[in-house]
């Protein structure tokens, strides 16, 4: 003897229900089977909604049963033989007229029992059982249909009806015992009560009908067939990556379950679970698929702890609070008390130590009437102060880690509250069983879907970090690092198991956006067809995303986008900066984004501020953390300026020199910020900052070498007023040349002050071989005294600087 049962989208429609019968006709060929189905897909929620219009006076209910009628008469007709189909469809007929008149009923008195109720809904179960039992017919497969109602007994809770299962397994034994059929078919859902009366079992209740049909007749498994290939360790519909489980056990299914996961319910696994019957969920449209085992004993040598991560939404916390309740005992009764009293079902309590609180997690659709009942129940205490009103959460869900192997491993509960404390997921509540067999923990509803993925990324994906990046500037850099990281993305992902995702590309104008990823090889036709908007509305989206493992990488040089790395930093997105606006601003803002990117455990990193990709804010940064102390600094930081003056020589123009830098990707986008020495301005002040000093740029002494002219009106300007005061640059070198030495336009700090201008550099000096575009920087500090530490190599270019970049990305998704 074998039981079946069908339900979701496998009975959904015709075609669906012809691979049902193909399973069924296969399945019973050789064995004494039993079928229960439930209702074709989504007509449950239509009577139930048919239901609740008539009560409300809505005669919209008449159009619906309408619709009810005409897909089960479609089905009879795609199903059966038009030879065969006369007494199915005066069937469907006669029952839909039935549920009229109910409904009609219902729509006079403007009354819905819970009774009625469930008269109403059954329909759906009878009808679909009914048409799937004359099609096999129709196929030469004889089938037996069975009344639910005369088998399964049950209480009067209409609606969530408890069986006497004493009773209702010797009916099923006796029936069983007397028939000679070999293929007998179930209406799921639907039972009665001892004096006949129409009752149902509640969510999940086909599953629960399956389950007592298997328990009463002493099956070896119980097959379970939907429309997905097993459990799975989380949602399909929020993680991706989510895997089949293989085997699982009868608490870890109920745990799970309850915590959500949809493919079976709770009740069903209690009579299986009671007679040692596996349960076996299986894929109706992949019936060669494994699928998941539900067994008492499972195979122990399963790598990991966790089985699977399950949710509830619509949660509401409730806390009671107060001085008044520490050492008094039966604050809990009386809390528990009233919650029963209006059959409030508690779905999780966690209660602190200290005995001043206790928190409850119930349906938020109960909230109202909670804090209505609970507040009556201690009126006392809180008019004498000694508890607080109830106070009330909604917008909240559990996330649940379920697992039976927990308890053998230490640092499940590490793991667990390390992945959510990186993505910034602050945890309301939290509560674990004595069994180790399951961890809840309460968040924001809007975290959700973030949260099992880096639960799920943490626990079930081998290393595999996937990185959600968000880039801003497309100009020369920004397309050099897209570049670069579409090239890289295979030896990421094989060597460093590093998934990076560019979601999201903007420009000043447009952005667009993909959860999945953006196709960089055709990144600029999904910019070119994106959102028009400005890089602030684009980072309000992306912050509205709230995806796991954010990071922004600003490619801009824009005074907005780096006013905004806060509010990205307190979301615990990681910022990436080749923008030295931020670093350079008023020492407060500085100080603040360090303090955020603490606070929220999010990453600012900004390499590239100072030199490219060379690793000198780095090596300061070792410098600092070891216990050293810097106290000079000695640097040529501008590469365009470098450049400039290696490459000129009195016989092309200044100006024409500058147009060549320009040209070639080593100048800011306006050059007077390179010529005029604010970029080096910025940049020794970035790194007096890191070494601990409080510097403005006021605190900098500039000598510059430009004539103010040249600094005045337009970029077309500046080079006309080079050319007119090209003498002026030329005298400039024919004094440098003349002495024997380079021209360098040098930083340096030293013990609190900062100057920067341009110097003459002799041969001995450190500076004088440093060729093209090349950066170099002298760290003199408690260890380096009379010989510096060095950093020397390009510091200007696309190709160098957006390799910074993309080292600071791989750096914040690592760790």
């Amino acid at each position: 003897m074998q039981v079946l049962k069908f339900g979701g989208s496998s009975v959904a429609n015709a075609e669906n229900i012809k691979k049902v019968i193909a399973v069924i006709r296969d399945k019973s060929k050789d064995e004494k089977t039993v079928t229960v189905v439930s209702a074709l897909g989504g007509i449950t929620d239509l009577l139930l909604h048919c239901s609740e219009l008539a009560a409300a006076g809505n005669e919209i209910y008449k159009d619906r049963i309408r619709e009810i009628e005409q897909r089960h008469l479609q089905a009879v007709r795609d199903l059966i033989l038009v030879t065969n189909q006369s007494s199915v469809l005066s069937f469907v007929k006669t029952q839909c007229n039935e549920m009229e008149d109910i409904l009609n009923g219902i729509f006079l008195l403007k009354e819905l029992s819970a009774r009625t109720k469930d008269r109403i809904v059954s329909y759906g179960e009878l009808l679909s059982s009914k048409i799937i039992s004359a099609a096999l017919n129709t196929t030469n497969t004889p089938v037996q249909w069975i009344d639910a109602r005369e088998l399964i007994v049950t209480d009067s809770n209409f609606g969530n009806a408890v069986v006497d299962f004493e009773t209702t397994n010797q009916n099923i034994s006796a029936y069983f015992q007397e028939s000679t059929a070999g293929l007998f078919l179930v209406p799921g859902f639907i039972a009665a009560n001892k004096e006949g009366i129409q009752t149902t079992l509640g969510r999940g209740g086909s599953d629960y009908t399956a389950a007592i049909f298997a328990a009463a007749l002493d099956v070896q498994v119980l097959e379970i067939w939907t429309d997905v290939s097993g459990m799975m360790t989380a949602d399909p519909r929020l993680v991706s990556t989510a895997k089949i489980i293989p085997q699982i056990s009868y608490q870890e299914a109920m745990e799970l379950s309850h915590f959500g996961a949809k493919v079976i319910y709770p009740p069903t696994i209690q009579p299986v679970m009671n007679k040692g019957i596996s349960v076996w969920i299986k894929n109706t449209f992949a019936p060669g698929d494994e699928g998941t085992v539900i067994r008492q004993l499972l195979d122990t040598k399963e790598d990991s702890a966790i089985t699977g991560i399950s949710s509830v939404n619509k949660i509401a916390l409730i806390s009671l609070e107060g001085s008044g309740m520490i050492g008094i005992p039966g604050f809990s009764r009386r809390l528990f008390a009233a919650l029963a009293s209006e059959k409030i079902n508690v779905i999780l309590i966690t209660q602190s130590s200290s005995e001043h609180s206790i928190c409850v997690g119930i349906s938020e659709d109960n909230s109202v009437i909670a804090k209505r009942v609970i507040d009556t129940a201690f009126e006392y205490e809180i008019a004498s102060k000694k508890v607080e009103p109830l106070i009330v959460e909604n917008n909240l869900s559990i996330v649940a880690l379920v697992g039976d192997r927990m308890k053998n491993h230490t640092g499940i509960s590490g793991r667990l509250f390390n992945a959510l404390g990186k993505n910034g997921i602050n945890v309301r509540a939290i509560s674990q069983g004595s069994s180790e067999r399951n961890i809840s923990t309460v968040i924001s509803s809007n975290d959700v879907k973030k949260a099992i993925n880096v639960i799920h990324e943490a626990f079930f994906e081998t290393g595999l970090k996937e990185v959600n990046v968000f880039l801003a500037g497309v100009g020369n850099v920004g397309t050099k690092l897209l570049t670069q990281i579409n090239k890289q993305q295979s030896y990421l992902l094989n060597k460093l198991k590093l998934k990076l995702k560019i979601v999201g590309v903007a420009n000043s104008k447009k952005f667009a956006m993909n959860e999945d990823g953006i196709d960089l090889s055709k990144w600029q036709d999904a910019l070119n067809e994106g959102q028009s908007g400005s890089t602030s509305d684009y980072i309000d989206v992306i912050k509205s995303k709230n995806l796991r493992n954010m990071v922004f990488a600003d490619v801009t040089a824009n005074e907005t986008v780096a006013a905004c790395y806060d509010s990205l930093l307190e979301k615990t997105i990681a910022v990436v900066a080749c923008n030295k606006i931020a670093c350079s601003s008023p020492y407060p803002y500085y100080k603040k984004i360090k303090d955020l990117a603490t606070e929220y455990n999010a990453h600012f990193l900004f390499e590239t501020n100072v030199g490219a990709s060379l690793p000198i804010i780095g090596t300061l940064n070792d410098l600092m953390r070891s216990g050293d102390t810097v106290h000079r600094m000695q640097a040529v930081l501008s590469g365009t300026l470098n450049f400039v003056f290696n490459n000129y020589d009195g016989r092309k123009s200044f100006a024409s020199v500058v147009k060549q830098a320009q040209e070639e990707g080593y100048t800011e986008p306006d050059p007077r910020l390179d010529l005029g020495g604010k970029d080096v301005m910025r940049k020794i002040m970035i790194l007096a900052r890191e070494s601990g000093e409080e510097m403005e740029m006021e605190d900098i002494e500039n000598n510059s070498f430009m004539p103010e002219e040249c600094m005045q009106g337009s970029v077309e300007d500046f080079y006309a007023s080079m050319e007119k005061h090209e003498a002026h640059f030329k005298k400039i070198f024919d004094e440098a040349h003349a002495a024997g030495c380079k021209l360098k336009f040098v930083a340096s700090y030293n013990n609190g002050k900062a100057s920067v201008g341009l110097q003459h550099i002799d041969p001995q000096h450190d500076f004088y071989h440093l060729y093209g575009k090349d950066n170099i920087v002298l760290f003199y500090t408690d260890r380096y005294v009379d010989q510096p530490l060095v950093v020397k190599g390009a510091g200007a270019g696309a190709d160098v600087t957006a390799s910074g970049i993309f080292a600071d990305i791989i750096r914040a998704s690592k760790s």
